[in-house]
């Protein structure tokens, strides 16, 4: 599996993450954590639209009802992109000074899936991964991860992958998209600062996970089963998620992160921005917080 990479938005952002395709609106939404900020590119005049929030957004996802669920430090947040209004709907980990939401996503369930980090170095696994139901409620799933990542659904909804970037795992768990709930938590692969530890992913109509190596820049796509399938090189060192997009669902784009130092700006100057690829494979549309199936 081969594939041109080339630039598709030079924006070098400090934090570019969670980049979400909205069919209805054909534009692609991503963040720029560090940034504060939520960005919608338009996909056919490549016009960029910015919302500005008051603290780090971590993750958000679609709406069905077209708002945004955004998770903005420790709180749980209804965005309207159209007015701006905001509505808290819940609060996660807000009594832990150490910890920060992170990757998440809507799920199959109709819920938000978010998942929160350690902000410390070394990282601690003092994190966690929830479930936000739409009528706010909070359920714990998992605790003792460093930095929740790496979630993504396969095509029938009855697999879940999550991953923790610091030791580099990523388990795969049965979901059951009526209730809710995950069970039968097994290993899916192991990975290394020199293979690529797991950040974002998302998986593709064939049911192949896409993972962003953020520690070797690198995207790592592997078959259900756990077999590494293809390794892309990317032009820059620190990778941070992939999205199928575009009006077809054929369209690969990855964010990414600006180092703190110098060398490394210099090395790779188109660090934080978007890169695209056609891997000849197509994803799968977004789940919608508040929509079943």
């Amino acid at each position: 599996m081969t594939a041109e990479i080339t630039c598709l938005l030079d924006g070098r952002f400090a934090l570019a993450e969670c980049p979400t395709w909205d069919e209805r609106r054909q534009k692609l939404f991503f963040t720029d954590i560090k940034g504060k900020a939520i960005h919608a590119l338009d996909w056919k005049n490549r016009e960029l639209e910015t919302w500005t929030f008051a603290k780090e957004v971590g993750s958000f996802a679609l709406c069905e009802d077209g708002r945004l669920i955004v998770a903005v430090w420790d709180q749980v947040v209804l965005f309207d992109p159209q007015s701006g209004a905001q509505q808290a709907i819940a609060s996660i980990e807000a009594d832990n000074p150490h910890t920060r939401l992170n990757d998440g996503k809507a799920g199959p369930d109709g819920a938000f899936w978010v998942g929160t980090m350690d902000n410390r170095s070394p990282r601690q696994p003092v994190a966690g991964l929830y479930r936000v139901a739409p009528d706010g409620k909070v359920t714990q799933i998992l605790d003792g991860v460093h930095v929740s990542n790496g979630l993504a659904w396969s095509p029938d909804g009855r697999a879940m992958y999550h991953a923790d970037s610091s030791p580099g795992w990523v388990d795969r768990w049965r979901f059951d998209p009526a209730a809710g709930a995950v069970s039968e938590r097994t290993r899916f692969a192991q990975l290394t600062n020199e293979t690529g530890r797991p950040d974002g992913a998302t998986v593709d109509s064939s049911g192949n996970y896409w993972s962003a190596g953020v520690s070797a820049g690198v995207l790592n796509c592997f078959s259900p089963s756990g077999a590494l399938l293809a390794k892309f090189t990317l032009p820059v060192p620190r990778p941070t998620m992939p999205c199928f997009c575009g009006p077809e669902l054929a369209d690969l784009v990855i964010t990414s992160l600006r180092p703190d130092d110098a060398a490394s700006i210099e090395a790779a100057p188109q660090s934080g921005s978007l890169f695209h690829l056609r891997p000849g494979l197509t994803g799968l549309p977004s789940y919608r917080f508040g929509a079943k199936g």
